[in-house]
Formats: structure tokens, sequence, C-alpha cells
């Protein structure tokens, strides 16, 4: 009997977790098999306030999000899927204002808009704007930050489009 209770005890809860597993992935989702190549139009900077290096870097991290997280091919015509838009705004504004009057925290704020066209399955394209934001201290000036803001900013917009297109969350 002492072996049978042993049995139970020890075997038969390793086997079932040895047995079981959970699978998952940070990456996103599951894009239909069908579903080879996409385009990645440069997205043109339409702001009233444009600074330069924003294109680049929203372009760039862009086409490394769905190459290097897709089974994708990037091809320059015919493609499954097909990106394009702009960046229609880019600003600062004053937030926690203090007793003085004087802000004490801005904020960056930047929208892109995207048309996201899938070739294979229509009723799955979109049209859609994300806007994502940083705060900073007032203290520091936009120069000081500007550049590690955009690239939090810049991140945050690509995760957005990520997961509202080809993510399947």
């Amino acid at each position: 009997m002492k072996i049978v209770n042993r049995l139970l005890l020890y075997v038969i809860p390793f086997f079932l977790l040895v047995s079981c597993s959970i699978s998952y992935s940070f990456k996103g989702g599951k894009i239909d098999e069908n579903i080879k190549t996409v385009k990645i139009s440069d997205f043109i900077n339409q702001a009233q306030l444009v600074y330069p290096p924003l294109t680049q870097s929203l372009n760039r991290e862009l086409r490394t999000r769905m190459i290097e997280q897709t089974s994708l091919k990037e091809v320059s015509n015919n493609a499954h899927l097909e990106f394009e838009g702009e960046i229609t705004d880019y600003r600062v504004d004053g937030t926690a204002v203090k007793e003085d009057g004087f802000a004490s925290m801005a904020k960056l704020t930047i929208t892109i808009k995207v048309r996201y066209t899938n070739n294979v399955k229509p009723e799955e394209s979109l049209e859609q704007s994300f806007s994502s934001f940083q705060e900073f201290s007032s203290a520091l000036t936009l120069e000081q930050v500007q550049d590690e803001l955009i690239r939090k900013i810049v991140t945050d917009l690509v995760d957005m489009v990520y997961n509202a297109t080809v993510g399947n969350w």
C-alpha cells in the first residue's frame, strides 16, 4: 500500500506537470498563412512643428517591427499588406500648473494617421489615428529631452499600430 501511496503522491503529479504546458509569445498574434509580403511606405511629416529625425525614427521602427516580429517579407509592390500614413501632430503642452501659474511639467504628444490595407482580407483594412505622449520637467528644454522622448513615443506608437493590424490581440 505504501508503494501505491508514493506513486500517487510523487509520480502522478510529476507526470501531470510534465505533460501540461502553456504556450505564449510576447511578439504578438498570428498572421494568416496566405499573407507573406508587406509594403511600408515612408510616413511623411505634415505636423505644424517638424522635427526631422522623427520621420526617420518612425519609419525605421515600423519596418523593423514588421520584419523582425513577423514572417513577412518587404516588397515594393503587389504586397499582401500595405502601410502608409503621415505624422499629423507634434506638440508640446504645459501640464501640472503650479500656484504661480507656470507649468511644472510639459508633455510632448505625437499623432500619426495610418492607412493599413490587407489585400488578402480587405475587411481587416483600417484607417486610424494613433497618439502617444511623454511628460518631462518644464525645468528642461525640449531640445534636452527630445530624442529620448521621441524614442519612447515612437516605440509606443508602433506597438499600437502593430497590435491594431497584424497583432491579432
